[in-house]
């Protein structure tokens, strides 16, 4: 569905070709003048006009006219004509000038589409106005009063620094209210005057014993006048009707310097003469299904609400004006996925037959049996390596689940037909884990794995013969961190990547180990996380991965216990402590290790260890953080994993990969520091063997969004509830760190949490289109604009 804009140069052009034949020239008048009304840039309509006007004339000389007309509005129905216009400078509206436009920028806002689509945060309705003694503290109100006083003065803010301040006593026949500016004061002082009538719009608070409004919205009442001082056209200095005020009114985020009525007249002035050079994607038939307008209405809906419009419905976002953009913008970026999945497709890969002996024989040698999620899994991941195409598939369970297992099973098989394997995880400490149980599930099985590892800290005389052996095929499956893909390290036989922790890689690094091999064929890739994904975020995010889930744990895991202690109760913690070491278990104490303050924590682990051991004389207590060189560390992991430790003190390095069967209680000193998807991962070292575990929680102090985050822990141990809550306390855009990771894409519209029932509308109808016509021929204006709009970002989706 194409733009009201591109809808009228094709009637133009299908005009200018009828005028040839017809050597009339009024049927072109007619839809030059048809396109001319339409929401346009000011140039584009006075070229309109202009013709209008030459093909109207009765001396119009058709044979000059006609080409040149058509030179003209050719370049017209080209899909970028209409991106470029929208990509003009802020400072193609008017009234824009060069220091709204630079605060504008500042704010993100450099574009004509930008304003377009810098939606409302919330609306006024003015529709029903109250009076001052009907204000309520916590509300948002709007109001008609008469400025009775004003008062200029200062105070002292944080830090002791002065800052100017200005107030106005207003009210009406009910009562009366104050009103408080701490900055533009000059500005509010030269246009806001004794016995001034003005429409006031502002959040009602609590200021001691009386009522308030902080920087509230100001309308002056009566006759219009013009804008004083530096006040541009909107601002409080001009005289308004109140009918002209009345409806509903968007509130925007808006830049410093810049009141909101100002920021109101760009938008509108954008929607006016933009509006309609807005491209439209969305099958036809699914916008008729739902009942949706046109992007262009949308737009205006949005931005001018008709004073009957359903103000609950726009602050909720659930209008049809928003779904409609919002479902616009996820198929766009749904089709992109559904792109990318199809070339994926078309790669060549190794083809691994299913039933190798070798791999069988893996399976079947297992010392566990395979959970029913395991063993769906795996038939999912083994499919895909028979095939001639390389395999690309997210695999999610929770902590304690099973995947290294399967990762293990693909590597067998992988190896059976002469080829290599890599695993690539965020730490070392977990890459050496990883090679730990691999090393284990290898000799149970008998498989006859060649097996390495390979990180930054082994010396350098072992890390040179990993990388010889690497590159002379000798190895079948090496385990490393971004080691692995460091330049210059060759794996000419890479036929499996498998990417644990995805999230906590760069998209760079994810790609690097993907291009390892050397023969033309690419790599199958199995990507894992124990952060499981709440289905909205994996539809969007992963949408060209198929994905499995391993959705139980094994047999005989029981979940563990959760309780959260605040500071003072460290009896408590020792009196848990002595019970577990007395039952012959082993314990984990954790404390934080956040970036910005790395030394003050380290330095805090290694005094809490010797706190513990002098309060522990009978307990073996040992220490391991991420500063550790590469042998002290994986010692003393062997240390406590062989049950030579009793109690581990570790920074958050043992978050993840980390199992010891034997270990049943884990307590988290500073909880209120750990993010909830590091707490659940925590939580789950514990109880991996056939005695309960217990995880203690201790807070120190917090805020709002910690005690969020701690009351979730308590509140369930499943992954994915967790997950979700985790996704409702941050918002998409912190859920997965993508602002590190380049992993969420820039969305201006939708939000994957609010907007979560139309993300499965968008893919279905994307695959939909993409199955009937995958390159898009069909499509030029479709595929131009996904190409625009998405390219950049989804060409790094494919390793996860």
């Amino acid at each position: 569905m194409a733009s009201p804009f591109t809808r009228a140069v094709q009637d133009l052009l299908g005009a200018l070709t009828r005028a040839e034949t017809d050597e009339d020239g009024a049927a072109v008048a007619a839809a030059a003048a048809r396109a001319r009304t339409l929401h346009i840039p000011k140039d584009l309509v006075k070229t309109l006009a202009a013709m209008e006007r030459a093909f109207t004339a009765s001396e119009a000389d058709l044979a000059k006219l006609l080409p040149r007309a058509r030179a003209k509005i050719e370049p017209w129905a080209e899909p970028a004509f209409a991106d470029e216009a929208l990509a003009r400078p802020v400072s193609e509206i008017p009234g824009v000038g060069p220091r709204r436009a630079d605060s504008l920028e500042r704010r993100g806002l450099r574009t004509v589409a930008h304003l377009l689509f810098h939606l409302p945060t919330r609306y006024d309705d003015r529709r029903a106005l109250c009076t001052v003694d009907e204000l309520e503290v916590g509300s948002r109100a709007t109001f008609v009063a008469r400025v009775r006083k004003t008062e200029s003065g200062g105070s002292r803010g944080r830090g002791g620094r002065f800052r100017r301040t200005f107030k106005a006593l207003v009210g009406d026949d009910t009562g009366t209210v104050m009103l408080r500016w701490f900055h533009g004061t000059d500005q509010m002082k030269e246009s806001l005057r004794v016995g001034a009538t003005v429409l006031v719009t502002g959040d009602v608070k609590r200021y001691r014993f009386d009522k308030e409004i902080v920087h509230p919205e100001l309308e002056r009442l009566g006759a219009a006048s013009e804008p004083e001082g530096d006040a541009e056209p909107g601002e409080a200095g001009e005289g308004i009707d109140l009918d002209a005020l009345a409806g509903v009114v968007p509130d925007y985020p808006s830049p410093d310097g810049i009141p909101p009525r100002t920021l109101r007249g760009f938008v509108a002035r954008a929607v006016a003469a933009y509006a309609d050079c807005v491209a439209s994607h969305l099958p036809e038939a699914l916008a008729e299904e739902r009942g949706l307008p046109s992007v262009s209405e949308a737009l205006r809906e949005i931005h001018q609400p008709e004073p009957d419009a359903d103000v609950e419905a726009l602050r909720r976002c659930e209008s049809p004006a928003f779904e409609r953009l919002v479902l616009e913008e996820l198929y766009g970026l749904e089709v992109g996925l559904a792109l990318r999945r199809h070339a994926h497709t078309r790669e060549p890969a190794l083809a691994i037959p299913k039933d190798g002996p070798r791999t069988r024989a893996a399976a079947e040698g297992l010392p566990f049996q395979l959970t029913q999620a395991q063993r769906r899994s795996w038939g999912e991941i083994r499919s895909d390596l028979s095939r001639s195409h390389p395999m690309n598939r997210l695999l999610q369970g929770d902590v304690g689940s099973g995947k290294t297992v399967l990762a293990f099973l693909a590597a067998v098989a992988v190896a059976e037909h002469g080829r290599q394997s890599a695993l690539m995880a965020p730490t070392e400490l977990l890459a050496e884990q990883h090679a730990r149980t691999l090393a284990r599930l290898n000799e149970a099985t008998g498989a006859g794995l060649r097996l390495d590892w390979l990180v930054a800290s082994r010396p350098p005389a072992e890390r040179r013969d990993v990388r010889a052996r690497l590159e002379a095929a000798e190895i079948d499956l090496v385990v490393g961190t971004h080691a692995l893909v460091s330049a210059g390290l060759r794996i000419p036989r890479l036929s499996l990547a498998v990417v644990d922790e995805q999230h906590r890689f760069g998209v760079l690094q994810r790609k690097a180990l993907g291009a390892k091999a050397e023969d033309g064929l690419a790599p199958h890739v199995l990507v894992m996380t124990a952060t499981p994904i709440p289905r909205t975020l994996a539809l969007t995010l992963y949408g060209d991965l198929d994905v499995s889930v391993i959705d139980e744990l094994p047999p005989g895991r029981a979940p563990v216990a959760t309780h959260l202690l605040r500071e003072g109760e460290g009896r408590r913690v020792v009196e848990l402590i002595r019970e577990a070491a007395g039952r012959g278990e082993q314990i984990y104490v954790v404390y934080p290790l956040v970036e910005e303050t790395e030394k003050t924590d380290l330095r805090a682990a290694v005094e809490s260890t010797e706190r513990i051991r002098r309060a522990f004389p009978e307990l073996v207590v040992d220490l391991v953080h991420g500063r550790l060189d590469a042998t002290a560390r994986s010692e003393a992991m062997a240390r406590f994993e062989a049950g030579e430790t009793n109690l581990l003190v570790s920074t958050s390095v043992i978050e993840v990969g980390v199992d010891v069967a034997q270990a049943t209680l884990m307590v988290v000193e500073h909880a209120e520091r750990f993010g909830l998807a590091q707490l659940h991962q925590l939580r789950g070292r514990v109880g991996r063997g056939d005695r309960p575990g217990t995880c203690v929680l201790v807070a120190r102090g917090g805020s709002e969004e910690s005690e969020a985050r701690l009351a979730a822990l308590l509140a369930t141990t499943d992954g994915f509830e967790i997950a979700d809550a985790d996704l409702r306390i941050r918002g998409p855009g912190e859920f997965l760190g993508t602002r590190q990771h380049g992993k969420l894409p820039d969305l201006w519209v939708a939000d994957l949490l609010r907007d979560a029932r139309l993300i499965s509308v968008a893919r279905e109808a994307a695959l939909a289109t993409v199955r009937e016509d995958p390159t898009l021929a069909a499509h030029p204006g479709l595929r131009y604009a996904v190409e625009q709009r998405w390219a950049d970002r989804l060409s790094l989706v494919r390793v996860g």
